[in-house]
């Protein structure tokens, strides 16, 4: 079995060096001398990092009395973790109505499918397309970010959701049905708690993923510090925009450890308590003391 599956991986390898061959032409030159340019713009563009991104803005007139809080930087991260948390919250519950009418297991053919290319129709355009489509619509501004990473949180969310109800047992499913129960009692009831776990971890993955590409959509008008991003990118202030990079990288090292943190209290892992020192004392001096735990013979 080993050497099968070691036999597929490589042979995948195979390909796909083959495919990347034909991508660049076969002109594997172009590798030649890449290090030492990027070694070049990063020593004489991005190094040192331009730390003004986190003082003051000149306009308008800080009425903090935290310098920090009227800073580029601040107030581009925190619109992007604003517009993350909204898109990831408004998308979660879109997604949570319609996976259970695409899951196999809980809905018929007729309806399943339909709503499974619906899903995969919002899935497939990425959140910066669904940004430039709303930047159209309504204008720049962080609203347009919301409305597409809400889009697209509904479409990734919605295919997490719909292949969990999938994969639960199917004991509680025809219990609630000999029970009587409706489809929608059945996914309220039944669905849902069994896979509550399931779906807050999938829901803390989403935030963090739309954290990240937060930044991007910004970019394209849509809000959060992408949008200061590419106004330093404009004029090629690159030493502000690797400021910004460090600030993104340091945000989303804090959030992974958060959500390291959450994601204890919603796995299996957060319900076996962890022994500890009090605990291990406590069991040596009553092994110790074999006669006071046995009942006396008198």
């Amino acid at each position: 079995m080993k050497f099968r599956l070691y036999l597929i991986i490589g042979g995948l390898t195979v390909i796909a060096l083959a495919i990347l061959g034909d991508l660049v032409g076969g002109d594997w030159g172009r590798f030649t001398g890449g290090f030492e340019n990027l070694y070049v713009f990063f020593t004489e563009s991005m190094w040192p990092p331009d730390w003004s991104v986190l003082e003051a803005r000149s306009y308008p007139v800080c009425e903090s009395n935290v310098e920090l809080f009227c800073s580029v930087g601040y107030i581009g991260m925190m619109e992007t973790l604003k517009i993350a948390f909204v898109s990831t919250i408004l998308g979660f519950i879109g997604a949570i109505l319609l996976s259970p009418l695409a899951a196999r297991n809980l809905q018929s053919v007729r309806i399943s499918i339909p709503v499974r290319i619906l899903l995969s129709f919002v899935r497939s355009l990425p959140s910066l397309i669904w940004a430039i489509i709303f930047v159209i619509v309504i204008g720049f501004g962080p609203l347009a970010g919301v409305l597409a990473m809400t889009f697209y949180t509904v479409g990734y969310l919605g295919k997490l959701q719909y292949e969990t109800f999938e994969g639960m047992h199917s004991g509680p499913l025809e219990a609630g049905r000999a029970m009587g129960l409706s489809k929608s009692s059945i996914t309220l009831n039944i669905v849902v708690p069994e896979n509550s776990n399931h779906l807050l971890s999938q829901l803390i993955f989403m935030f963090e993923y739309n954290v990240r590409h937060g930044t991007v959509i910004g970019i394209v008008g849509a809000g959060g510090v992408g949008y200061y991003i590419n106004n330093y990118l404009k004029f090629l202030q690159y030493d502000k925009v690797f400021a910004l990079l460090l600030l993104i990288f340091v945000v989303v090292i804090i959030i992974d450890l958060i959500s390291l943190l959450a994601r204890s209290f919603v796995n299996e892992q957060g319900d076996v308590r962890k022994p500890s020192w009090l605990n291990l004392l406590l069991k040596l001096t009553k092994s110790k003391n074999p006669d006071e735990q046995q009942p006396s013979s008198e």
